[in-house]
């Protein structure tokens, strides 16, 4: 069945107005819409959940000094051979970015605690994040993303690639940012 010229020029005028609209959204993505540990760095995902109790240290960045949130997550990816910034910032900044919708265990979940990318943690399923979050706490913790203080301070995913010739090492300010 063919379409009136006047339906044909109405969607042309149309469409572009409904693609525009659906760009100028503030709403946030839904936070899942996946299940638990599948696809993805589960090696990462389960290392991170085996460091959960480590004392948290400001600046640290082994299991014998304790870890601040970067310092943990460089820690979990050098044990794969994989050097990665170690400050929030230079993570954000230089590693790939990912649709909150589709991120995976082993994929860096950033926060705006006291500003844009302050602090990080490994996403291990099911909504959750095993991170070093502050001296108040005291320890490396799981928490949930479903807990409205992550949620609303949630800004993105990152993925880093298991790429052995891939190193970013750098120096620099040494812990991220939540107190």
């Amino acid at each position: 069945m063919r379409l009136p010229y006047r339906h044909i020029m109405g969607l042309a005028l149309v469409m572009p107005v409904l693609l525009l609209a659906g760009c100028t959204s503030t709403e946030k993505l839904p936070i899942s819409k996946q299940g638990s540990l599948g696809p993805g760095n589960t090696r990462a995902a389960i290392d991170a959940l085996r460091l959960q109790g480590q004392p948290y240290v400001y600046g640290g960045k082994s299991p014998e000094e304790g870890f601040d949130c970067s310092g943990l997550v460089v820690y979990v990816y050098n044990r794969q051979g994989l050097k990665l910034p170690r400050t929030t910032q230079s993570l954000a900044q230089k590693l790939p970015m990912v649709n909150p919708e589709y991120r995976l265990p082993g994929d860096l979940l950033f926060f705006n605690t006291d500003k844009p990318f302050s602090h990080v943690g490994i996403y291990v399923g099911d909504d959750n994040f095993v991170h070093a979050p502050s001296s108040r706490t005291g320890r490396v913790m799981k928490s949930s993303l479903r807990q409205p203080y992550w949620r609303e301070r949630f800004i993105g995913v990152r993925r880093p690639l298991l790429n052995p010739g891939l190193s970013f090492n750098s120096t620099g300010d040494t812990s991220c940012n939540y107190q």
